[in-house]
């Protein structure tokens, strides 16, 4: 705590009850600062009183949003699962476009880590001070667009590799044949975002900055690096695994 003051005046009191302000010396969204607002929440009740302020709100704010985030990501993992499955009719692709959109993500969450909150680059890239935490609703928040975004991307890349497959393609070719078809609507599509995102960054607000980032750089790597190279290389890997369904005979 850095200091606490309990404003003068009859207006400010209840009976025996009086509101006393509490500054804390460290950012609320810190691991610090979520521990004295835990301390300071706790010392409270057993005082028979409560806490407000934006502090608590934020602590409430994360409580209510990640609070089942977990069942959450299950549900969204599963119907994704069964969704892909059944629209491309294997079993292994729905599972690494999952692992991969992991992949994206997370690398999307440690640029964002690494600019906003460690300060490598905030001020050359944006022309402010690195904030030294997230701020606590933009990496739920990020991941629903990127997720919907680069599950977009996927399943246009392999529906059109499925096709390529089904006409008689092997399984090398149809990977070929697929991204070159695809490509360009990708990379044009992702392109628009990022300039979007890119626009978005410049908005005098750091929350709305460190949100911009991450969707930028999210959609930047999935598009590059995830989409065009990961997802057609994995492909031709696993050759005719990618194909097996139940109740299937025909892979190549």
């Amino acid at each position: 705590m850095a200091a606490v003051t309990a404003p003068g005046g009859e207006a400010w009191k209840r009976g025996e009850q009086q509101i006393v302000t509490a500054f804390l010396s460290t950012d609320p969204s810190t691991p610090e600062g979520k521990d004295t607002v835990e301390q300071v929440r706790a010392a409270a009740e057993n005082a028979g009183t409560v806490v407000g302020g934006s502090a608590a709100e934020d602590a409430d704010a994360v409580s209510a949003i990640c609070g089942n985030i977990g069942w959450v990501l299950l549900l969204v993992v599963l119907v994704t699962m069964v969704l892909l499955a059944i629209a491309l009719r294997s079993v292994l692709l729905p599972i690494k476009a999952l692992v991969q959109n992991v992949v994206s993500i997370g690398a999307a969450y440690g640029l964002t880590v690494l600019i906003w909150q460690d300060g490598f680059g905030a001020e050359a890239l944006f022309g402010a001070e690195a904030s030294g935490a997230i701020t606590f609703w933009v990496p739920l928040a990020a991941f629903s667009f990127l997720f919907g975004l680069s599950m977009d991307y996927e399943l246009f890349i392999l529906s059109r590799i499925r096709e390529e497959h089904d006409a008689g393609r092997s399984t090398d070719d149809a990977a070929i044949a697929g991204l070159s078809y695809t490509g360009r609507l990708v990379s044009s599509a992702a392109l628009i975002l990022f300039l979007a995102f890119i626009a978005l960054s410049t908005v005098p607000v750091i929350d709305v900055k460190i949100f911009a980032t991450t969707l930028a750089v999210g959609i930047a790597l999935d598009a590059t690096i995830v989409r065009g190279v990961l997802t057609p290389a994995l492909v031709a890997w696993f050759g005719r695994l990618n194909w097996w369904w139940p109740g299937s005979s025909r892979h190549r």
